[in-house]
């Protein structure tokens, strides 16, 4: 970092540079991150670096590649798990994992993934702030004053915001001051790092730039006394500034807040890393050239068109247009033309524009290819003649790559929620919760069975207690009411957790996408194959080799052979039921979800 003597000449320096002033990447490769931003932007929304041109078709074959990749690579809340992660208090799992499903939904968590997702796509990265709320916010790129280009996290950073008054009036119980002073200076525009200087949008209410900036910086500039920071001691901190223009047209800053900071409050995920920049290979940057060409070719096919449409005509007689008044002709009029120089009609068809329609095909598949969006999965019809298997192969290749990116990005949002999230559920939780949850038929039938067993111990102890005794055919038809009466109540159920239940739980996330992005009907075309084989022939699974044999076929299949471990299970024989007590053979009590209802 440069010799400056303050929190503001760090600012005006740096924003200036970091749009300027490129890095270099490897020899003859130069990159900028502003620049990076700004082409991303402007591409993805069909607009040209040099502005919206209506003479200049635009053919956008970015957008539907992104959009593909956004759901090719995002996944659901569902898939986020929250579990215990210890033996005893494992059952447990189920509560978080059903107040997590609530908690998601009114913290738009759903919303904060799309966000991630699209920002890592589209500029090749995205950035993480912890904002000590309940969700993390996706920091817009476009809001960067400036960074280190070479490695985002490594130096200061600086976001530049725009605070209406009433917003930054309510940033007086964070320890800010001089806001009276400040909001007096509001202006009438906003502008981003991706606009040029001078080229501010108009708004119809005022706002004021606030610049924040995290970094290790002197000891000294914490202090109100300015002073340099030769030897100095370096310690992270955190500046709210801003800036206004004094009588000497020159910029003066206002602090609105300084102070120690323990942690970056930042994570940063990366698609396609490329060493010694700061961002990823974007999904827009890698069809920047292809879109370049297919704007070239389009643009010259409209020259064309446009002199194909026009209807010309040509004389050797000098006076024809004169003596007919072609401009005003009617329809039925006669023209009179010199004697051998009749009027006829100029040829403009353009013969060439074949080669400009083959060149745009071949772009736009170069583009495909570099996307991994095939006809399949853009969800059209494949080219005629192509075979099934193979097109359902194509398919499948061309989604591994988005899985191996979705791996990452779900990994990165398994650090998240143990670093950020998980913290503040478990404070929520520990306070003790009511709320209505649906459950699944796994989930209903998991709660009816720890029911059943409870409900069955209780009742057995309470007439062995009585002095009576119990038959196995009372304790089964107790079980079936206690079932059947349980099943009543659909499922929908309220859960209540306990003031304390949760405190210090070791509650640990995992993020199963796998089969996220499957082909249903194929599973289903499995399934269905292994149905009829097992009712055609039920007896064959008893045998070992052949039970081998089967979960192999299943384990190949891409199905789970634990799911059909009860075709291949020996059948235990059948024995009449004897009645006798049972005082010395009373299930086991098994732990009983908190507060359902």
């Amino acid at each position: 970092m440069n010799n400056y003597t303050n929190i503001y000449d760090l600012i005006r320096s740096e924003e200036t540079a970091y749009q300027t002033l490129p890095v270099s990447v490897a020899e003859n490769y130069d990159w900028n991150m502003a620049k990076h931003i700004k082409t991303t932007v402007l591409y993805k929304n069909s607009q040209y670096l040099s502005g919206k041109d209506d003479n200049k078709p635009f053919k956008n074959i970015i957008r539907p590649i992104l959009n593909l990749a956004y759901r090719a690579e995002g996944f659901d809340v569902k898939d986020i798990q929250l579990f215990i992660n210890d033996a005893i208090n494992y059952y447990k799992s189920f509560l978080i994992r059903k107040f997590h499903e609530k908690w998601a939904r009114e913290n738009q968590i759903d919303t904060f993934i799309d966000d991630l997702v699209e920002s890592y796509v589209d500029f090749g990265g995205a950035l993480i702030k912890d904002t000590n709320k309940a969700r993390p916010e996706v920091v817009p790129l476009q809001r960067i004053a400036f960074c280190d280009q070479t490695s985002i996290l490594s130096g200061p950073i600086a976001e530049k915001h725009f605070y209406s008054p009433e917003e930054l009036t309510g940033m007086k119980n964070k320890g800010w001051r001089s806001i009276e002073t400040v909001i007096a200076l509001a202006q009438n525009y906003k502008r981003n790092t991706t606009q040029t200087p001078g080229k501010e949008t108009k708004t119809p209410g005022k706002y004021i730039e606030v610049y924040e900036v995290h970094g290790e910086f002197p000891a000294s500039w914490l202090n109100d006394e300015e002073s340099t920071y030769e030897d100095d001691k370096y310690i992270r901190q955190l500046h709210i500034c801003t800036f206004y223009t004094g009588q000497d047209l020159k910029k003066h800053g206002i602090t609105l807040f300084k102070g120690k900071e323990a942690v970056l409050p930042y994570k940063l995920i990366l698609r396609d890393k490329i060493y010694g920049r700061g961002l990823g290979f974007g999904g827009a940057e890698e069809l920047v050239e292809p879109q370049v060409w297919v704007n070239y070719d389009i643009i010259r096919m409209k020259g064309m068109l446009d002199q194909a449409s026009k209807v010309i005509f040509q004389t050797a007689d000098t006076a024809f247009r004169n003596r007919n008044k072609t401009g005003a002709l009617d329809n039925g009029e006669i023209l009179v033309y010199e004697d051998g120089k009749p009027l006829s009609q100029i040829n403009t068809y353009a013969p060439n524009i074949r080669l400009f329609e083959n060149s745009v095909a071949a772009w736009e598949q170069h583009a495909r290819q570099m996307g991994a969006a095939t006809e399949s999965i853009m969800g059209e019809s494949p080219s005629a003649g192509t075979p099934f298997k193979l097109q359902e192969l194509i398919t499948a290749e061309s989604h591994s790559l988005h899985e191996y990116r979705k791996g990452k990005i779900a990994t990165f949002v398994d650090e998240i929620y143990k670093d950020w999230i998980i913290p503040y559920i478990a404070k929520e939780i520990s306070k003790g919760q009511e709320f209505l949850a649906e459950l699944d038929l796994e989930e209903l039938q998991g709660v009816a069975d720890s029911l059943v067993i409870n409900e069955t111990n209780r009742m057995v102890k309470e007439i062995i207690l009585s002095g009576q005794l119990v038959s196995p055919e009372d304790i089964e038809k107790h079980k079936q009411m206690v079932r059947e009466d349980f099943m009543k109540g659909g499922n929908k159920r309220f859960i209540e957790i306990l003031k304390g239940e949760m405190e210090k739980a070791p509650i640990d996330v995992y993020t199963n996408i796998v089969g996220k992005q499957k082909d249903m009907a194929g599973i289903v075309d499995k399934l269905t194959n292994v149905w009829r084989s097992i009712i055609a022939n039920p007896q064959i699974l008893q045998q070992p080799p052949m039970a081998k044999l089967f979960n192999s076929i299943i384990e190949a299949s891409g199905l789970s052979p634990i799911d059909f471990s009860g075709f291949t299970t020996p059948q235990p024989q059948e024995q009449q039921p004897q009645p006798q007590m049972v005082g010395n053979n009373i299930p086991s009590p098994m732990p009983m979800m908190a507060g359902m209802k």
